[in-house]
């Protein structure tokens, strides 16, 4: 696979979604959670969203069940709860796996491209790369994404240009994002 948009993905409401729908845009793919400490990343998110979407500028967001069962709702109370707390706007996709033998083939791509490289310094990330660590163990070498939140900023050309960890800061992450547009 050359990019992204090689890849083709499945809607909410289970339709085949093809990446090369937003090429020529900056991307950033998230896996989420509804039920995860990190959840609140949605506000700084959506907020991004609304600022740069007219940049060309957009925010896929896939629900995963996989970290601590977090996510167990259906496709719809999912996108329901995102609209309703968040009032997400950004496309988000039907949940997914993103480690193991059932993980989709974008996020094996984009974790080949940018591998996991730490959580970072200090107490809590310790915790949660002990945490992670704990949970991704049955995963093995498949084990592509460490914790729901994590994000890829994606070029217009769509190269992996950066992966970010639940533990890094959103303004980092809008900067990359800003810098990318």
């Amino acid at each position: 696979m050359g990019s992204v948009y090689d890849f083709t993905v499945k809607d909410r409401d289970g339709s085949e979604k093809s990446l090369k729908d937003y090429e020529g845009k900056v991307l950033l793919i998230v896996n989420t959670a509804t039920g995860c400490g990190f959840t609140p990343h949605y506000d700084p998110m959506e907020a991004m969203y609304k600022e740069l979407k007219d940049k060309g500028f957009e925010i896929l967001d896939f629900p995963c069940n996989q970290f601590a069962g977090q996510a167990p709702e259906s496709d719809d109370k999912i996108n329901e709860f995102c609209t309703m707390k968040f009032g997400t706007e950004f496309p988000r996709f039907a949940k997914i796996e993103v480690n193991g033998d059932g993980a989709i083939p974008l996020f094996e791509y984009l974790a080949t491209e940018k591998p996991f490289a730490g959580f970072g310094k200090g107490i809590k990330n310790a915790a949660l790369e002990k945490f992670a660590n704990a949970n991704n163990k049955k995963y093995g070498d498949k084990a592509y994404i460490k914790w729901n939140f994590t994000k890829f900023l994606i070029d217009r050309k769509g190269n992996v240009i950066a992966r970010f960890e639940p533990t890094d800061d959103m303004e980092v992450v809008k900067k990359a994002v800003i810098e990318a547009l």
